[in-house]
């Protein structure tokens, strides 16, 4: 239920799909194949081969489990496009599939760009001090492009909002994580605590700016090369406008020191020899941004509460069977624990001083 068929790809009828493909993506020869790119823990990714050996890759939402405005693949097509012209480095956009008869769902094609992403600090060590240096700094310098860039110039100034971006995203996930716990029982015992979080959070908005934010910016949603020049963002499904403090504040609080008790996010590869410490960071984006930064406490919490939300409704889809089996399975099965600890975090640091 909701998984893939023997030898039939996650979410994708391979016949209609293909000859969609081989009559919408210029240059593309049929047959095609597909492969599921593990990675992912939300909207699924696929590597085409075509019968050339040219390769591509296709999104598309999860095959059930859908929460409410999430997985939208207009939007992220229509971010890639407003993008692709402007100093930040993203796949180039190849053909958009508005029809759900093909294959279940909307989904679009883009370019595949090879490389390493860098998920975690395994990732890191393979590729060395000197390049995750240059990476780290590569991830910070295209944030501050993407922070430059004025909504309405880039085609995106009907997606400005007049109500507050904080307003909206607590509203959202808050009512994100009550429609995961409805699917899923067990996530009942975080309720009050992320719903404390969420009150507190609601309590202590600072005063927000606008631009352009990615939602899950790091470096495990983003191409590398070998020297660690980023060569490509990647996963904009939740992109928006709003404060791009945002984006900084959940960079950071994904960014572990080696030997740190304190838990990340996401997974990320910053306790690998070469990379910069949290403060670095913080520091060159200041001083390349020129933005104000001393709200970032306040930002840091907001992403852990968030994650958590995340977490829960990823927990949610896994063992619904509404994802993949892509290798992630078994890490959904444990999310309990880290769902608690980041709640426990953000709460830890909204009672702190410097809120």
């Amino acid at each position: 239920m909701g998984g893939a068929e023997p030898d039939r790809p996650a979410g994708i009828d391979p016949a209609r799909v293909g000859g969609w493909l081989t009559g919408n993506v210029a240059g593309l020869v049929g047959p095609v194949e597909f492969a599921l790119v593990a990675g992912g823990r939300s909207n699924l990714t696929h590597r085409v081969t075509d019968a050339a050996g040219a390769t591509y890759a296709l999104r598309r939402p999860p095959t059930g489990g859908v929460l409410s405005t999430a997985h939208d693949m207009g939007r992220e097509w229509r971010f890639l496009c407003a993008l692709e012209p402007t100093a930040v480095p993203v796949p180039r956009p190849l053909a958009f599939c508005a029809d759900p008869a093909v294959t279940g769902a909307e989904f679009y094609v883009m370019e595949f760009v090879e490389g390493t992403v860098l998920a975690d600090a395994a990732a890191g060590s393979a590729l060395g001090p000197a390049a995750c240096r240059r990476a780290g700094e590569q991830t910070v310098d295209v944030l501050v492009a993407l922070h430059a860039l004025d909504p309405a110039r880039t085609g995106l100034g009907d997606l400005v909002r007049r109500t507050g971006y904080l307003q909206r995203q607590l509203r959202r996930w808050h009512a994100q994580l009550h429609s995961s716990a409805d699917r899923l029982p067990r996530l009942a015992a975080d309720l009050a605590l992320l719903d404390e979080v969420h009150d507190l959070l609601l309590a202590h908005v600072p005063e927000q700016t606008a631009g352009i934010v990615h939602g899950d910016y790091r470096p495990g949603n983003a191409v590398f090369g070998a020297d660690g020049t980023l060569l490509a963002v990647l996963d904009w499904e939740l992109a928006t406008t709003g404060d791009p403090m945002a984006d900084l504040g959940w960079l950071v609080s994904g960014w572990q020191h080696p030997g740190e008790d304190l838990v990340p996010t996401t997974d990320g590869p910053s306790t690998a020899p070469g990379f910069g410490l949290r403060d670095e960071l913080v520091r060159r984006y200041a001083d390349g941004s020129g933005r104000d930064v001393a709200d970032l406490p306040y930002w840091t919490a907001f992403a852990r509460w968030r994650a958590a939300c995340i977490s829960a409704g990823v927990q949610a889809r896994y063992l619904a069977g509404h994802m993949a089996d892509d290798g992630h399975l078994a890490e959904a099965r444990s999310r309990g624990e880290h769902v608690t600890r980041l709640g426990e975090s953000a709460r830890a640091a909204l009672r702190g001083p410097d809120i």
